[in-house]
């Protein structure tokens, strides 16, 4: 019997365990592979390199935390929730928690690893080891509720490319980038090569808080990871850039059936911005290099999916945003998730909404997204 999907989260992650890089990543990897050691106040980390502070996996493993609980360090991969980084505990996860499919990404601090050496042998082995892991230990295993999107390599179109194609192969829905495809600081003509092949693939392309415009060594806690200001705005303080950035480009005339999909930057911000494109266009399209067949908020509006957590402006605007294009998400196991509460929060947040609009909301626009029954 097909399953019946109302509530799937567009935007959950993995916590990749402690075996990942020595089962999946080559032997004579290994000793430049991060490692898990003690985050100094009885938890665990991940140690990326030597001259680099260990990476605490706390507020990364908060699923069924008090919030007078919650803090980076303390947390040890025995005492996380199990369903962080296995399948068969998620489901059981999920179950509790009446969610019925995630969509899964990893961690872009533990990418950074790899994408920031330079040997691309490791940085390609790194991703691949991720990729496999994730394929073989949560897709195959439930693959219509387990929803699993291939880890982009940062080594160029070509190199994009093929790990795309492979990452289908292995049962992925879509693809996840960190940076352009081509590397480069913006989206430029070079990236064209990868939406092409994207498009034809009919591979939804996701960008995870923000495009990486420099590679960078992983950050222990990000970039403002200690205060309230990097918590509150993580993703709408780089999307409002990169969103209209994209769209600016052109990318969207020359590939239109493409989906992108902008994902933990909420979503209530979103009407505002292309407000002010649509009207920044109409008064200067005659004089800006910027050529588009239609105004900017068309092409959102066609072509783009924007998820959110707890985003009230974004429910009370969803007719502006369109009902179709944006997708709840619980952001579990990390700090913004509510578990195994997502019931209740969920149905707080659209106490208003019609059924039918709930439910495209928080199922149906991931299920025709990602193929899911």
């Amino acid at each position: 019997m097909a399953r019946e999907y109302h509530l799937v989260s567009a935007d959950s992650h993995i916590l990749e365990p402690p075996h990942v890089w020595k089962q999946y990543l080559p032997r004579k990897f290994h000793d430049k592979a991060p490692k898990v050691v003690p985050d100094g106040d009885g938890g665990e980390a991940w140690q990326f390199s030597p001259d680099i502070a260990p990476a605490p996996i706390g507020i990364y493993a908060s699923a069924g935390r008090k919030h007078e609980d919650v803090r980076w360090t303390g947390v040890t991969f025995a005492e996380a929730n199990q369903g962080n980084f296995r399948a068969e505990p998620r489901l059981r996860e999920q179950d509790v928690d009446g969610v019925d499919a995630e969509v899964l990404f990893g961690s872009a601090r533990m990418m950074s690893h790899f994408f920031s050496d330079p040997d691309p042998e490791f940085h390609l082995a790194g991703v691949q080891a991720y990729n496999d892991w994730i394929a073989e230990e949560f897709v195959k295993v439930a693959p219509e509720r387990l929803i699993g999107l291939t880890c982009i390599p940062a080594l160029g179109v070509e190199a994009a490319i093929k790990e795309m194609e492979r990452g289908l192969r292995l049962g992925m829905r879509g693809a996840w980038l960190n940076t352009m495809p081509s590397v480069g600081p913006a989206i430029r003509p070079d990236d064209d090569p990868f939406w092409d092949a994207a498009q034809a693939l009919g591979v939804p392309v996701h960008f995870h808080v923000r495009v990486m415009r420099q590679i960078q060594k992983p950050r222990p806690k990000g970039a403002r990871g200690d205060d309230l200001t990097g918590l509150a705005n993580v993703g709408a303080a780089s999307m409002i850039t990169d969103l209209p950035e994209i769209i600016s480009s052109g990318v969207h005339d020359r590939f239109p059936a493409l989906t992108w999909v902008q994902v933990e930057a909420g979503s209530g911000w979103v009407p505002y911005i292309l407000e002010q494109l649509d009207d920044r266009w109409w008064r200067n399209r005659s004089w800006l290099p910027v050529k588009l067949k239609h105004e900017p908020s068309f092409y959102f509006h066609r072509n783009w999916r924007s998820t959110f957590m707890v985003d009230r402006y974004a429910v009370q605007n969803r007719h502006v945003l369109g009902v179709e294009n944006i997708m709840w998400s619980s952001d579990y196991p990390h700090h913004g998730c509510d578990w195994p509460e997502t019931r209740r929060v969920v149905d707080d947040m659209f106490r208003d909404v019609a059924t039918a609009e709930r439910r495209r909301i928080c199922a149906l626009n991931a299920v025709e997204l990602y193929k899911l029954g």
